[in-house]
């Protein structure tokens, strides 16, 4: 308590230059002689700090003092403001207060040079709310609920203890243990919905790595995969996979190698390409895409 009395004290004094024994007395309900006590333990600390009798006189700071002089390099007090402004853009509880005050508190102006929005474009402020929310129950230890809709378009009830919010290519996930399954999963953020904060509380499991357990699973399902891409398709090459799997060929196309889950999902998101597609390797997966071509073509026919 008292090493947190001084600190107040530093900051109160970086911020009002000066303040009278007894406001700081009343401040902290303690008596004037405790304040003194403690300007003399800062004083002995190596706080240029002092106190002048008369009209107008109190205790205040040497002119110029930073709180960074003795205790943060530049560098340091950078990371700190930093890593409270990623706090501020994910609307954490008092965290514009707080970097009010640490930025008083190193004398340095905060550039408003980053901002994140988790939800689509177009979203309501209930899309909004919803990692507030997740967030929320990851701290307090709450179990949550939701129906989830799956890579396979199977939807299903779900109570989880929510760990951890992972961003990953592109996307939002929410890692935690399923009480259904009875085993650690992820889940796409945007597959969930009709997310509830239950009351029931919840003691963490053992901790684990949900993004290299998950990459784990997938690889046992995945087969090498082989795309040729249209050169008008460089935008989505980039965005959606690692430079070593990109060659880019002499006609301008690109040639993708690299390891997919077979499944519904894989086959959504090949024909997302349209006509930027020209070849798909292996042959199985390539009469497979051709398959769901004719299917919906004949869809197509049965709707004029």
């Amino acid at each position: 308590m008292t090493i947190n009395r001084h600190f107040e004290i530093i900051y109160i004094l970086l911020d009002r230059k000066i303040v009278t024994a007894k406001e700081l007395a009343e401040h902290f309900e303690v008596s004037t002689r405790t304040i003194y006590r403690d300007v003399d333990v800062l004083s002995g600390a190596g706080i240029p700090i002092y106190s002048s009798k008369g009209k107008g006189g109190g205790i205040s700071l040497l002119e110029g003092y930073s709180f960074n002089a003795s205790l943060l390099t530049s560098n340091e007090q950078e990371d700190i403001l930093t890593g409270l402004q990623t706090l501020v853009v994910t609307d954490f509880p008092n965290s514009d207060k707080i970097i009010k005050k640490v930025s008083r508190l190193f004398k340095k102006d905060t550039t408003n040079w980053i901002d994140i929005d988790f939800s689509p474009w177009g979203s309501g402020p209930k899309s909004k709310q919803l990692f507030a929310s997740l967030r929320d129950a990851i701290i307090n230890q709450f179990v949550i609920h939701f129906s989830y809709i799956n890579s396979e378009g199977e939807k299903s009830e779900r109570n989880v203890e929510p760990l951890q919010l992972l961003f990953k290519q592109n996307a939002w996930y929410l890692s935690g243990y399923c009480l259904w399954k009875k085993c650690f999963r992820i889940f796409k953020i945007s597959r969930m919905r009709e997310v509830t904060v239950t009351n029931q509380p919840f003691s963490p499991k053992p901790s684990h790595n949900a993004i290299k357990n998950a990459e784990t699973q997938v690889a046992h399902s995945s087969v090498p995969v082989t795309l040729r891409i249209s050169s008008k398709g460089a935008h989505r090459i980039y965005d959606e996979f690692d430079d070593h799997m990109i060659t880019k060929n002499q006609d301008g196309s690109y040639t993708v190698n690299t390891q997919f889950p077979i499944g519904p999902w894989l086959d959504s998101y090949l024909l997302s390409f349209g006509i930027l597609l020209q070849e798909i390797h292996p042959e199985d997966l390539r009469a497979r895409m051709l398959a769901q071509l004719d299917k919906l073509k004949n869809n197509l026919n049965r709707s004029e």
